[in-house]
């Protein structure tokens, strides 16, 4: 992993309101990848091309993006060059704005959260329906889930979805699985939650699953969280472990949390459309598949420890690295949390009272998105989905 720089573990990741181009076609050759690993030198001039990313650079997702951009800048001997914003720089700080940006070509690349372009292509609020990933036979197979859904027939079906509004996607990383912590009490029931005011996503569907689980959802940007986690003003919040609930030390305000895979954020690599037409195919293929590499470490960085060892394995064998923290679990338990694993039938009581979400929500994203997700899923791993109604 050192050819690529010093890479963190965790590092701080800015998920509130955080401060998320131009053609120009090579006159080059490149050489395919899998025979080389740098274009041919050009005459044309360097192209600068933006990127936009929602966090900083020093997270998993803002260091994949660098990875990103850098891999792109070495195999085609600078003539891609790529400029990261990031902290959300372009667009302000207004995180659901990213979408818009990218497929205008303000920016050129993104490497962008679901969550953030959901308001703007509502099929990506596949991905939030609660408890729609199954936890299925044995430990990793929601994972397995997940890579079902994101390589099948619905992958398929969003990645038409977003080139038809100017964006090309070429990989998917992750934010994973949001977990809910607090400072009062474990949460292992649905009547657990009641009243607890629980600070969320700026997200319609974030409100309309934590009401109906009988919590008080509320919207705040994630500095403001902070103060109000040490106020204890508000009582809790849900987020990825790996990627907030450890960098932002949440352990420090909350004793409790529950692992219930609620819902998941992956992150899109992608590319304005008309920014992507203007390269070459053999620019192409070494874009596509530095993204992919980017992206891989991206998503084993966000699993670690959480799923059945493939993270660890990838990030051992695929890119020479073994992360700080490879137990993340046992690590927030030293910190003195006590965490809740539910189990098939209590994250089923939790399922049950979010059917007025899906009546919602499952016309908003499509119900034909829906039923090839289910496909997707019930074909990995086997075994039969429930959406409720």
């Amino acid at each position: 992993m050192r050819k690529f720089g010093t890479i963190l573990l965790l590092g701080i990741l800015i998920f509130g309101v955080i401060g998320a181009g131009c053609v120009g076609k090579g006159t080059t050759s490149t050489t395919s990848a899998s025979t080389s690993t740098s274009s041919s030198a050009s005459s044309a001039p360097t192209k600068v091309y933006k990127m936009s990313v929602v966090v900083g650079p020093n997270s998993p997702w803002g260091q994949a993006a660098k990875m990103w951009a850098d891999e792109v800048e070495k195999r085609t001997n600078g003539r891609v060059k790529i400029q990261i914003y990031f902290s959300g720089q372009l667009f302000a700080g207004k995180q659901t704005n990213e979408f818009v940006l990218l497929s205008q070509g303000v920016a050129d690349f993104a490497v962008g959260s679901t969550i953030n372009w959901a308001p703007q292509v509502k099929e990506l609020n596949l991905f939030i329906l609660p408890f729609f990933f199954p936890e299925g036979k044995k430990k990793g197979d929601i994972y397995k889930a997940v890579d079902a859904v994101e390589n099948g027939k619905a992958g398929k079906r969003i990645a038409e979805i977003l080139e038809s509004k100017g964006v090309v996607p070429l990989a998917w990383g992750e934010n994973g699985f949001r977990q809910v912590t607090n400072w009062k009490h474990p949460i292992k029931t649905p009547d657990d939650l009641k009243g607890l005011k629980i600070r969320v996503v700026g997200s319609p569907i974030f409100i309309d699953t934590f009401k109906a689980l009988g919590a008080d959802p509320t919207m705040m940007n994630w500095g403001d969280a902070i103060t109000a986690f040490q106020q204890k003003v508000v009582d809790g919040q849900e987020n990825p472990v790996n990627i907030v609930i450890i960098p932002y030390k949440i352990y420090e305000f909350h004793k409790y949390m529950t692992i219930w895979d609620y819902a998941i954020d992956p992150l899109i690599f992608a590319v304005n459309k008309k920014t992507w037409e203007s390269f070459d195919p053999q620019t192409q293929q070494i874009i596509k598949e530095a993204a992919i590499k980017a992206a891989k470490w991206e998503k084993a960085m966000a699993r670690i420890g959480l799923d059945d060892g493939t993270s660890l394995k990838i990030l051992k064998e695929k890119y020479s690295y073994t992360p700080e923290i490879t137990d993340p679990l046992s690590f927030l338990e030293s910190k003195g949390m006590e965490i809740t694993t539910l189990s098939p039938d209590q994250r089923a009581e939790f399922k049950a009272k979010v059917g007025s979400v899906y009546k919602t929500w499952v016309p908003k994203i499509g119900k034909g998105l829906v039923e090839d997700a289910v496909s997707d899923i019930e074909n990995a791993l086997g075994i039969k989905v429930e959406v409720p109604s």
